[in-house]
């Protein structure tokens, strides 16, 4: 039987940096009974950071929650706040966090951004919104490494390569994901945006870039319980047009992608270079990295992180 494996690599150059925010006591709301929708007060995101994947550095809560005003977004008891993602703006030189922000029956659905000048923050917290008036869940950012000849539209003037950015959204009742293009201060947007997966019913989005094509993992909609994961590739462009691949796991419990679901894929550095992902033998390597949720206990989640490969026939993930 073919077992999944995990994946320790050293990591070189950048740092990498992990954001927990499922911390406290689990409870049903009433408002989520009929779904199972369990939640923990809000406390905040907390960071770490480590040069290895192995040993961590806890540098604190970087996003705290808030405590004193109950119309606020981030409200301990009420808010919800998941799946943050934080890129570096060469633009502005700022760390921009986007992060999916509710209330507790998620009929809020909106994006929430804030910045800071360091991963480890502290943050300041600017507004939620729907993004271009779309409603949005899950989400993800996406820094596009193919060249651009000029930023995204904005008031900055400061001009930087391979630094398009985009905001991917799980929306209409997580029906459609929607790709948003971001400004070149990576808090607002250009105006573009588009529609993919349509009808497909899906979550927990990850994106990345392998041989100047762009990837997609991410899942089924089926609250904290796991399931059969979903893979795609585009060609050219982020915008697509995009071709399912289906499941890209391999082995005892892949039909539950080993009990997880998505969050995030990491290129991987070697100790010799900061190719954007070159790893042993100067080939790719990425890492999948999961949740493994406890619905019950929503503070005792974990993580399952293992590698990518691909088929050398069609680079199937």
């Amino acid at each position: 039987m073919e077992n999944p494996q995990c994946t320790r690599w050293w990591i070189s150059h950048p740092q990498q940096y992990l954001l927990l925010i499922k911390n406290g006591e689990t409870y049903l709301p009433k408002e989520n009974a009929n779904w199972g929708g369990t939640r923990v007060d809000l406390t905040g995101i907390s960071c770490y950071s480590s040069h290895d994947l192995i040993q961590w550095t806890y540098h604190g809560n970087v996003l705290p929650a808030v405590y004193d005003d109950p119309t606020h977004d981030l409200y301990y008891a009420t808010g919800i706040m998941e799946r943050p993602k934080v890129v570096y703006n060469l633009y502005t030189n700022k760390f921009v966090m986007w992060l999916h922000v509710d209330t507790i029956d998620y009929k809020l659905a909106r994006s929430g951004v804030a910045v800071s000048d360091s991963p480890t923050g502290p943050f300041t917290y600017i507004q939620s919104v729907r993004p271009n008036g779309q409603m949005a869940r899950d989400l993800t950012v996406f820094v596009d490494k193919k060249p651009s000849p000029s930023p995204p539209s904005s008031s900055s003037s400061t001009a930087a390569a391979d630094a398009n950015a985009y905001l991917i959204t799980s929306s209409e009742d997580n029906a459609v994901m929607h790709i948003h293009e971001l400004s070149s201060n990576y808090t607002s947007f250009t105006g573009k945006w588009e529609r993919i997966f349509e009808n497909r019913y899906m979550e927990a989005p990850t994106f990345f870039q392998h041989n100047g094509r762009y990837y997609f993992i991410g899942s089924g909609c089926t609250a904290w319980d796991p399931n059969e994961a979903r893979s795609a590739v585009s060609y050219n462009s982020i915008w697509g047009p995009w071709i399912e691949f289906g499941n890209p796991c391999r082995g005892y419990d892949a039909n539950t992608t080993f009990q997880s679901q998505s969050t995030y894929v990491l290129p991987l550095l070697n100790n010799d270079n900061n190719d954007g992902g070159a790893g042993e033998g100067g080939k790719p390597q990425f890492m999948f990295a999961a949740d493994r949720w406890n619905a019950k206990n929503l503070s005792d989640s974990r993580y399952v992180w293992l590698p990518i490969r691909f088929d050398d026939e069609d680079s199937r993930p």
